[in-house]
């Protein structure tokens, strides 16, 4: 069992109906790890969830705060998030970088799994930055210094291609997913699965600790339900996690 922080796939809608001569407004709050942070409870792992808006105040602001966590996952949310806190921001009082002190403890022995989507690695018009922060030396893969999408909206079957414990045993083909974040892996690394030539699943290693880079979503739009509802999404990231905390 690993204890595991969780970071982002949360996010604010705000839209406007347009009714002939009026118009209104209406708000809704959305969550969309569901299913991985579901996977990852029924095998066991003590899961902590930290949604993105609540980054600046839930996430410790030293190293030793992320002591109790073996892994931290940071899902569809960008580095503005965790380098600029409201006093930085507001205030101009200095504020310790998140992005460092993920890598740090990265760095002493603990793992990373950046997810994909629209606001991790590069993400859309390039607003993620995620390669313009220090966790980027901690990473298994390079990010792009820009919008680094690559939509499939056909959908493209993923391929293992590699052998590793993380997916020994795991079907060959996955379900297909709707797109990926477009990265390249570094020398160091290993490639497990790819995803239309792109590489989807990297793991590598840190100084003491172990980082991995799942490319694509874990939740829609470009993990569709088939995906979701996949018997081997719960065995992979189980086997992920498991991997990441044995450094």
């Amino acid at each position: 069992m690993a204890r595991v922080l969780v970071v982002g796939e949360s996010w604010f809608v705000h839209s406007v109906h347009q009714k002939g001569f009026d118009s209104f407004f209406t708000s809704a709050y959305e969550e969309g790890g569901g299913a991985f942070l579901a996977a990852l409870r029924e095998r066991g792992h003590d899961v902590t969830y930290v949604p993105s808006h609540q980054i600046d105040g839930r996430l410790p602001t030293d190293v030793e705060g992320y002591a109790p966590y073996d892994v931290v996952v940071i899902s569809d949310v960008g580095a503005n998030s965790f380098q600029l806190a409201n006093q930085t921001f507001t205030a101009s009082i200095p504020t310790p970088d998140k992005t460092e002190l993920i890598r740090a403890h990265v760095e002493q022995g603990a793992g990373v799994l950046m997810v994909g989507g629209y606001l991790t690695f590069s993400g859309i018009d390039a607003k993620a930055r995620w390669g313009r922060t220090p966790l980027q030396a901690a990473l298994p893969v390079y990010v792009l210094d820009r919008d680094d999408r690559v939509e499939l909206p056909g959908g493209v079957a993923p391929a293992v291609v590699a052998a590793h414990p993380v997916v020994d045993g795991l079907d060959t083909t996955w379900p297909a997913l709707l797109g990926l974040n477009e990265v390249v892996a570094k020398d160091d690394a290993q490639v497990l699965a790819t995803c239309a030539g792109h590489p989807l699943l990297v793991v590598g290693t840190y100084g003491a600790g172990r980082s991995a880079a799942f490319t694509s979503d874990i939740a829609p739009h470009w993990a569709p339900p088939e995906f979701l509802e996949w018997s081997g999404y719960t065995d992979l990231f189980d086997r992920l996690i498991t991997w990441l905390a044995a450094s």
